[in-house]
């Protein structure tokens, strides 16, 4: 596992929910806890982002101020990153959650020294909250964060298992991509992730690997090279 020195795992909401699809699995993030143990007693550090959609997606929300139904977002972010926090604590994983703006005792404030000074005791980090501003998706956040703590490579684990031309579950005959470049994602407009964020990933050369988390081991494979989903490079 020594190809990456350090990584940023984006888990969508949807994936935490399992078969659920609201709310949290157990056993789904179980499992995500004893692969990131994994990673980090090999000594990858390892920072992670959370999506909200289990709890809320705000932009389907049309009775509701744009900016206040993202408030709302960014809390759903802060609630799963504290849950998955305590489930990795459970398994002996040393954790912290930082967020961009304050949360009392919950959370602590991002810095990129406080990342770098518990990445350096062997922490797993969770950026919580978004970015801390409306209008701006964890797609974005998840590489502003990638690009801030200079990670490696974004993994995005997700409920769909990589890119596709077109949204498989409407289309059967959609193709699924091995690799593709940002360029192309942007250029086609395909959706993977929200253009900001598709963008931010080109400007600052970051790759990215969008895989499906419910795949058995799916995280660890991935960072040994070994997945079916897809290398979006940069």
């Amino acid at each position: 596992m020594a190809k990456y020195k350090r990584v940023l795992l984006k888990l969508s909401g949807e994936a935490l929910a399992g078969p659920n699809k609201t709310g949290f699995d157990e056993a789904t993030c179980l499992g995500v806890a004893r692969q990131v143990k994994e990673l980090v007693d090999s000594g990858i550090e390892v920072g992670i982002v959370t999506g909200g959609g289990n709890f809320w997606r705000g932009r389907t929300s049309g009775n509701i101020d744009r900016t206040k139904a993202d408030q709302i977002g960014m809390l759903a972010t802060v609630m799963n990153c504290i849950y998955v926090s305590e489930i990795f604590r459970s398994v002996g994983i040393r954790t912290s959650v930082l967020t961009p703006f304050e949360c009392g005792s919950f959370t602590k404030l991002f810095s990129k020294d406080r990342v770098n000074k518990y990445f350096s005791k062997g922490m797993v980090v969770f950026f919580a909250g978004g970015t801390g501003h409306p209008y701006f998706s964890t797609d974005t956040s998840t590489v502003l964060r990638a690009v801030e703590i200079e990670a490696d490579i974004i993994l995005s684990a997700k409920s769909i298992d990589g890119v596709y031309d077109a949204d498989p579950a409407v289309n059967p005959g959609a193709k699924k991509y091995d690799e593709i470049s940002i360029d192309n994602v942007i250029n086609n407009r395909l959706g993977v992730i929200d253009l900001a964020a598709a963008v931010l990933c080109m400007e600052n050369h970051m790759p990215m690997m969008i895989f499906g988390l419910n795949e058995e081991n799916s995280i660890v494979n991935t960072v040994n090279g070994v997945t079916k989903g897809t290398l979006v490079t940069a």
